[in-house]
């Protein structure tokens, strides 16, 4: 019998719905999938496993995670992600919630998901104070010293957090910069158990920030919310009165992607 023949205890998967399927289970997890998870958990042959596992890499929409053996999500499915989360309906509601939390907080507020290499803004709604910090969309932050950054590797498993912080020294961009991976660690500790983060010009002379986490349906984190400003304003001990306001404008985000 072809390997792509289901038995009769096999889930009846159209051919051209399982590399789909494959894509979607990996989102679903959100962690690095080893083949036998989508074996016991789709029905379909090893053979058949693999060799569309072997299609989503070369394509770019799923790579091996640090193991060799395991997949995670690739650049494409990523790309993916966030152009449906851009889309102009999705976006328009996203705004509207964003502009009534920078109006009632007065700086800037932002959105970033998380990429390969760094934090990427995917939205942001500036303060009307002509002394701000001009980081426009798209740009990308670093993971160990921004406030998004640090919320998102507060959220990570144990193994997949300490592959991230062995991977390279940690780059010291300020003189406040945390570049010891054990108090990163620490610092990490600290934000998962108290459910945000800070940067206390960490990542830019000047510049304090907080940032709260978006969580898809499963409760994992999808995206940050984040408030930034001049200390001459706001020093980060002054800036942590904003999370109130920024989880309640968060949790609104959470719910607005839950219901698309």
């Amino acid at each position: 019998m072809p390997d792509d023949a289901p038995s009769s205890k096999e889930p009846q998967i159209p051919t051209n719905l399982r590399l789909l399927m494959i894509l979607e289970e990996v989102a679903r997890i959100g962690a690095a999938v080893r083949p036998a998870d989508l074996i016991q958990s789709m029905g379909l042959p090893k053979p058949t496993i693999h060799r569309l596992l072997q299609t989503a890499e070369a394509e770019g929409f799923l790579q091996r995670d640090i193991d060799g053996r395991s997949y995670g999500p690739g650049d494409r499915l990523r790309a993916l992600a966030v152009s449906t989360m851009s889309s102009e309906r999705v976006r328009t509601a996203r705004l509207v919630i964003m502009k009534s939390a920078a109006e009632e907080l007065g700086e800037t507020i932002n959105l970033a998901t998380p990429d390969r290499e760094g934090m990427t803004y995917l939205d942001r709604v500036e303060t009307e104070w002509p002394l701000r910090i001009q980081l426009p969309r798209g740009s990308q932050v670093p993971f160990h010293c921004t406030a998004s950054g640090k919320m998102y590797l507060s959220s990570l498993r144990p193994a997949t957090l300490n592959g991230i912080l062995s991977a390279r020294p940690l780059e010291k961009v300020t003189d406040h910069t945390i570049t010891d991976p054990d108090q990163l660690r620490a610092e990490l500790e600290k934000t998962r158990k108290r459910g945000f983060a800070t940067d206390d010009e960490e990542f830019m002379e000047g510049m304090s920030a907080m940032a709260v986490p978006i969580l898809d349906r499963q409760g994992r984190l999808l995206a940050t919310l984040s408030v930034h400003a001049p200390v001459l304003r706001y020093p980060v001990q002054e800036i942590i009165g904003f999370l109130e306001p920024l989880k309640a404008a968060a949790q609104k985000l959470s719910d607005l992607n839950r219901s698309q």
